[in-house]
């Protein structure tokens, strides 16, 4: 039962670190902010994460699992549906967005889950366009040259979303990504 609790209370307090960073990026956030949020002292806090980039690392772990699948088990009809379902959660997007932001500075505890995440993402993302169009996609692209972009283009569509959800519809544009990618013609948007 004790385990059960404390587990619940880890669950707590990775969700108000979250809302934390999403509403001060990871620098802004203190650990008093998180501790609050959940009424705890920062003492209570440090007795489940020893150390903000702890605290960090957990967080960010806790974010891909939730968007894990086994590997080799993505298709691009199942990122279409990821690309919905982020649509859903800002807060994590946010959250998300804002650490990717700023890890790219040279000291950010973030930098090497990116760099490898980045990795094994465009990995992933060739695998994926390999199943789907074999050795070359109907632009002659290689799967790896074209992960990179498609990479490139879901994240990007996070921040333009995040920045302007009422122009920008994250599901919408993905798909529209998928046409292009087909070279087939995308449906007439809608006025």
């Amino acid at each position: 039962m004790g385990r059960a609790r404390s587990e619940g209370r880890r669950a707590e307090i990775l969700r108000a670190t979250l809302e934390v960073i999403a509403e001060k990026g990871y620098r802004g956030a203190t650990l008093g902010a998180v501790a609050e949020r959940v009424g705890l002292t920062q003492q209570g806090l440090l007795h489940h994460f020893p150390t903000k980039e702890a605290l960090l690392v957990a967080v960010l772990a806790e974010r891909d699992q939730w968007d894990a699948l086994p590997s080799g088990a993505w298709r691009l009809d199942l990122l279409s549906s990821l690309v919905e379902y982020n649509a859903m959660r800002p807060g994590i997007v946010q959250t998300f967005s804002a650490l990717l932001g700023e890890s790219v500075t040279d000291a950010h505890p973030a930098r090497d889950f990116f760099t490898r995440r980045y990795v094994a993402v465009r990995g992933d993302m060739a695998s994926v366009l390999r199943g789907a169009y074999g050795e070359r996609l109907p632009s002659g692209l290689t799967p790896e040259r074209a992960a990179v972009l498609m990479v490139a283009v879901m994240d990007g569509l996070q921040y333009q979303w995040l920045l302007d959800p009422e122009a920008v519809d994250m599901a919408d544009a993905f798909r529209d990504l998928l046409f292009l990618l087909e070279g087939a013609q995308a449906p007439a948007a809608e006025t």
